[in-house]
């Protein structure tokens, strides 16, 4: 007989200062063996200093995992709107990058 796991339903709470979100126009990435360290920073145009406004660590399964949802839901985005256009590849100094 083959049995299919149960799924498990999970509440999520999510508080009123969170609720807000953050933006970023940065990240920084930096990796070790136990876990990736994810700097989510804005830079102003023009600007030479960024700031951080959050820090998310996590183990490298959690963010293989996180990567392979964001791009299931990137695919889902451009399915339903359209192909997402990447401006400025040029200027590998600022953006989404990973550190060295």
């Amino acid at each position: 007989m083959d049995q299919k796991p149960q799924q498990r339903k999970i509440n999520i709470e999510l508080g009123p200062d969170e609720s807000e979100g953050i933006y970023a126009n940065m990240a920084l990435i930096a990796t070790s063996p136990q876990e990736f360290v994810m700097d989510f920073a804005r830079i102003m145009p023009g600007r030479d200093k960024a700031k951080v406004y959050s820090r998310v660590i996590m183990t490298p399964g959690h963010a293989k995992m996180l990567h392979k949802a964001l791009e299931e839901n990137i695919k889902k985005y451009e399915a339903q709107h359209g192909q997402i256009k990447v401006m400025g590849q040029e200027d590998k100094n600022i953006g989404f990058k990973q550190e060295k």
